[in-house]
């Protein structure tokens, strides 16, 4: 079957940025309704792609109406989704066929509990799939060193990507990779995988069709069915990358974090400030 992954794409036209986004989420639900910043969780994350310079639209492509209702009230976009779909990827797919877009347009799929997530990192994904017009997909890791991030490499939620010498992922893992000889990390370091992906339309449309692969089944991990296609995936390298919300000690982080930036720019009133406000600062899972 032709899966487009090695078509020679001409320039890209549109660039829309597509939030995956479901309240039943496993280990904190309701995450993205809540509100204690005075914007539920979800609108943080909306602020921020709202930034991304050269971006023709951002959508939330939502698990229901409930959802939906919450971000139209705050004048966001919404597409609502069957809340069956088994992953954010196919989540995405889906809410792209009601957009009308071409084949070499460009979807970018942020996750909708990062909201602390650097717009210059999409910026850098757009940038990726224009450089190489030959890829349908771009992924981001960050390159982790040293004691501390030993305990990070050996948990399986902690994604390991493994590249080759011109920037291609070979393979994505929970287990600990490269492997040491010793406990520790791996001299130079190892890249960790963050849930943000660039896709060409065209590769996003068949990726519902594509079978489940072998090593998707085992490691849980959707951009292995990509790879087991034979599809290239192109990774970037970042030097920072702030946490998703996935535990209530998360959130309580961000909440708090919030508070104290508020007061340091003038303690303005919750509901007209956001971390959005400051774009210069420093595992796909549907919001799992």
């Amino acid at each position: 079957m032709d899966r487009g992954c090695w078509h020679d794409y001409p320039p890209s036209m549109t660039k829309m940025i597509v939030i995956p986004a479901r309240l039943a989420s496993q280990r904190l639900p309701r995450k993205l309704l809540r509100d204690e910043t005075g914007w539920p969780l979800i609108r943080h994350v909306y602020e921020l792609c709202l930034q991304v310079p050269d971006v023709d639209g951002v959508v939330v492509a939502t698990d229901g109406e409930a959802l939906a209702e919450v971000v139209e009230g705050f004048g966001g976009q919404a597409v609502v989704t069957p809340p069956d779909l088994p992953t954010g990827t196919d989540r995405v797919a889906h809410a792209c066929q009601q957009l009308e877009l071409t084949d070499q347009d460009l979807v970018i799929n942020v996750q909708g509990d990062e909201p602390e997530m650097d717009p210059q990192h999409v910026e850098f994904l757009i940038q990726l799939l224009e450089e190489h017009p030959n890829c349908g997909v771009a992924t981001l890791a960050i390159r982790r060193e040293g004691g501390s991030s030993e305990e990070d490499f050996r948990n399986p939620n902690r994604v390991k990507v493994i590249v080759d010498e011109r920037g291609r992922a070979l393979t994505f893992t929970r287990s600990p990779v490269p492997e040491t000889a010793e406990d520790g990390v791996p001299e130079g370091g190892w890249l960790q995988h963050m849930g943000i992906y660039g896709f060409r339309r065209g590769v996003l449309g068949r990726f519902p069709e594509l079978p489940r692969g072998v090593l998707e089944q085992q490691e849980r991990l959707e951009q292995l069915r990509l790879l087991e296609s034979g599809c290239e995936i192109r990774v970037g390298i970042v030097d920072h990358a702030e946490p998703g919300i996935d535990t209530e000690q998360d959130y309580r982080r961000f909440v708090e974090k919030f508070r104290r930036l508020r007061i340091d720019q003038g303690g303005e009133g919750s509901s007209g400030w956001s971390p959005a406000g400051d774009p210069g600062r420093g595992e796909t899972d549907d919001n799992a």
